[in-house]
């Protein structure tokens, strides 16, 4: 296990992004400045906050975008009822297959066969999130699937794939935004396999992870690196995070509320938090 502390930032829509960026903030401004981590892994919108932290940009400016309506970034909006059809499909997925990339191959045809807004239309939606469209200098990974093969695929600067492609593939939700197109592959969410994807982080030995929300492998995932000596913390929405997430977390809406709550919860735990990031 490596002697280094990761930051593992997990999906959950725009209010996800917002939430996000506001519990870093608000555990920098408790003394706790998590962005020098070691390593970052990001998946779905945990792709854009890590891209965003490794970028360089300063947590005030980035909360500030998230919470200032005159500062927000235009999204697009899905068809109605995509998200829930995603949800339905995937319980039926999970109560009929077994096997969990036949799983994810079966998502990943879904989402190829979908009716979504087109590649062109959601790109600039990605490149406005991201203050810089190059990879950084220091560790980063980035979480998508193989829409084809279910093949995990964890881009980074080395992989040949440019940063908005990445994240634009990892924030491919399966019925809701179109396949992201590489090459000649197409890739899907990567929180298709896991929202957190923490096992892909498992070699450090600290980790923080911001999840804002609920993952089925997270506990497990976690418990497997404290069975190795790896020391693991895991941020989740509070009740007055759930609230300001609102019915759907893909709204525009909910960035404002979720980026103010998210700040209130980082603060809330910076003494928590300071305990494992600040560990000799």
């Amino acid at each position: 296990m490596k002697d280094g502390r990761a930051l593992v930032v997990g999906g959950g829509g725009v209010a996800g992004i917002a939430w996000a960026t506001g519990v870093l903030a608000g555990l920098a401004d408790g003394g706790v400045d998590v962005t020098d981590a070691d390593f970052l892994l990001g998946t779905s919108a945990g792709s854009v906050v890590a891209a965003q932290i490794g970028s360089g940009a300063e947590l005030p400016a980035l909360l500030q975008r998230q919470v200032d309506p005159a500062l927000q970034k235009e999204e697009l909006k899905p068809r109605d009822g995509a998200l829930a059809a995603l949800f339905e499909f995937a319980e039926k997925l999970d109560a009929e297959v077994g096997d969990p990339v036949e799983r994810l191959r079966r998502m990943g045809g879904m989402a190829l066969a979908a009716d979504t807004v087109s590649e062109a239309e959601r790109r600039p939606v990605i490149e406005g999130r991201l203050p810089s469209h190059s990879w950084p200098e220091r560790p980063l990974g980035v979480v998508a699937v193989h829409a084809v093969t279910g093949e995990t695929r964890v881009f980074d600067r080395a992989s040949g794939v440019g940063l908005v492609d990445a994240v634009a593939a990892s924030c491919a939700l399966p019925g809701v935004w179109p396949a992201a197109t590489i090459g000649e592959d197409r890739y899907i969410d990567g929180g298709v396999r896991s929202f957190t994807n923490l096992d892909l982080a498992a070699d450090h030995a600290r980790t923080l992870v911001v999840a804002p929300m609920p993952d089925p492998v997270l506990e497990a995932d976690a418990a497997a690196i404290a069975g190795r000596g790896g020391l693991v913390e895991v941020v989740v929405p509070d009740e007055a995070s759930l609230a300001a997430f609102g019915i759907d977390p893909l709204s525009p809406a909910s960035r404002t509320p979720a980026g103010t709550a998210g700040h209130a919860q980082g603060r809330a735990a910076a003494r928590t938090i300071a305990a494992l990031w600040n560990t000799p």
